[in-house]
């Protein structure tokens, strides 16, 4: 039996505490603040994972890639689903238990601070002086408006009552005195930031059940309709219900782009960039002309429409071996650089006999640098031309493995155009056709429109989200600048003297109540004829 160091005796053995004991000790340890702060801490931490690996939720092209490449770390790094971090199983527990957390923290303070708003102000002390504030003023009886006990207690009531205290009159054996308290709104105000950052978790679970976000790339002359077969790519909450769509279109007319045309340092740079589109608020409604800028986005049936992206999408028509029509269309084209030379790809494969591909460049403004080589000097389309290289065989999209569109495989084809062989490569110009070599087919330039990327977001938890952030920065405000203090008058009695005492005392540190004892000595001076008067920092009662 283990023994006390101290005394020498036996402690005996603690008491087991058993299964329902062992439970509300895991519940006290749970609803703790100590615990909440850290389990917000772990929150935080957990959530680096997501900004340093790529996201399957985001761009599982890039998280294919990653394990690819990382063939010994990758696999691993995926069973502790660090690719998938916002919806794996240990950030959903943190979460879980932080709203666990704060709601057992918080449901205690709010039942015992209902009880204190109902509680009195605490009993008048038989010492004042021995209060940090305290202040004895003595009346002169032999006045005409020397007050009574009635109207002194009366005035001291009115007075702090006044201040925002809560006041109650007393009378006992040390005699009447007047008690009042304020400050309660501290505690209300630190409930509710901690009841708003419920509300904060609460809506971003919202957001990320009901949301949704998409990308799209809209051509001049194209309808984007707001269902899920018109996303480029789309990435749903985990709650999410493709019929909740609500119908809208937006279809591109125009897009302008105004270059620096006069700086010497920034020449070229664009300035600004409209993109003219026409809206459809339901199947019903009538077309409405507006604009989409950047930072300036659509809002449409409560989601957002983002420009974040433009660029050029040449129209093309490939013919195959026999002469049909292959592909015809605009071209997607990404920009590489700020005079907006594009990479682009084009992909046939319904040509005969052989399926086509191609890949090269589309120049705005064509010049020839010393090398030979074809580059673009100004980003808009002066003198556009398209400088490809062709390919046939298998492009290896009837295996139904998915391809990115911007690239092409060549493992399986052969190079029919390039520089590096006798037909040379493909150089195009706006209204032109090229034969391509033993009568493969054709590809015609017939075009060049412009297109936009747009980014999509609906998220029902925004409007609660900013509710609540701004409800917990004011309860904080409130809880940090409202002091809670305590103050009593008593009226005393000695030898046919009378004299007024009173004292204050802060809860927690508070450097105003000197000045709130100053203010209220000036108030009681202008309403009783006073003697003389003592002051004195008393020492804090233990």
């Amino acid at each position: 039996m283990a023994k006390n160091k101290r005394t020498g005796k036996d402690r005996g053995d603690a008491p087991a505490l058993g299964f329902l004991g062992s439970l509300r000790w895991i519940w006290t340890q749970l609803t703790s603040m100590p615990t909440a702060l850290f389990l917000l801490l772990l929150l935080a931490v957990a959530a680096v994972p997501g900004s340093i690996f790529p996201q399957r939720s985001m761009n599982p092209e890039t998280v294919n890639e990653y394990l690819e490449q990382n063939p010994a770390t990758g696999p691993w790094l995926d069973r502790f689903q660090l690719f998938d971090v916002y919806s794996s199983a240990w950030f959903s527990a943190i979460y879980i238990l932080l709203f666990v957390s704060l709601v057992g923290c918080i449901i205690p303070r709010v039942k015992k601070h209902a009880q204190a708003l109902r509680t009195p102000p605490p009993r008048t002390p038989a010492r004042l002086d021995r209060l940090p504030q305290y202040t004895s003023l003595s009346l002169v009886e032999d006045e005409a408006d020397t007050p009574s006990d009635d109207e002194v207690i009366d005035d001291a009531y009115k007075v702090l009552r006044k201040r925002g205290y809560r006041v109650e009159r007393r009378s006992d054996a040390t005699g009447r005195s007047v008690a009042a308290e304020r400050g309660y709104t501290r505690e209300i105000g630190n409930l509710t930031f901690h009841i708003s950052l419920i509300g904060v978790l609460v809506s971003v679970a919202i957001g990320g059940a009901f949301g949704y976000a998409g990308q799209r790339v809209i051509v001049e002359g194209e309808t984007f309709v707001n269902s899920l077969v018109s996303y480029d790519s789309f990435t749903p909450g985990t709650s999410f219900n493709p019929e909740n769509l609500t119908a809208y279109s937006v279809k591109l007319d125009k897009f302008d782009i105004v270059f620096d045309r006069e700086s010497k340092t920034h020449f070229g740079q664009p300035l600004d960039f409209t993109a003219h589109v026409e809206t459809r608020r339901s199947a019903d409604a009538e077309p409405v002309k507006e604009e989409l800028k950047v930072n300036h986005p659509l809002r449409i049936n409560g989601a957002d429409v983002y420009l974040v992206g433009n660029g050029y999408a040449p129209v093309v028509t490939v013919r195959d071996g026999n002469g049909d029509v292959s592909f015809s269309g605009p071209v997607v084209s990404v920009p590489q650089d700020s005079v907006y030379t594009s990479l682009m790809v084009i992909k046939a494969p319904d040509a005969k006999p052989e399926q086509l591909g191609f890949q090269g460049f589309l120049l705005p403004t064509a010049l020839v640098d010393e090398t030979g080589f074809g580059i673009s000097g100004d980003p808009n389309a002066i003198n556009p031309q398209l400088h490809l290289n062709s390919f046939a065989g298998n492009l290896g999209l009837d295996d139904g493995v998915p391809q990115n569109v911007y690239v092409l495989d060549t493992e399986n084809l052969t190079e029919v155009n390039s520089r590096n062989l006798d037909s040379g490569g493909i150089v195009l110009e706006a209204g032109q056709t090229y034969d391509l070599p033993d009568g493969k087919g054709s590809i015609a330039f017939d075009d060049l429109k412009r297109f936009i990327a747009v980014d999509v977001n609906y998220d029902p938890s925004k409007t609660p989200i900013l509710i609540f952030a701004f409800l917990s920065l004011a309860g904080l405000a409130v809880s940090l600048f409202t002091p809670r203090r305590r103050v009593w008058v008593k009226l005393k009695n000695e030898d046919g003297q009378r004299s007024i005492e009173y004292a204050l005392l802060a809860r927690g540190e508070d450097p105003r109540l000197e000045r709130e004892s100053a203010e209220l000595h000036n108030i009681f001076d202008s309403k009783w004829p006073l003697a003389s008067q003592k002051q004195d920092q008393g020492e804090v009662n233990a």
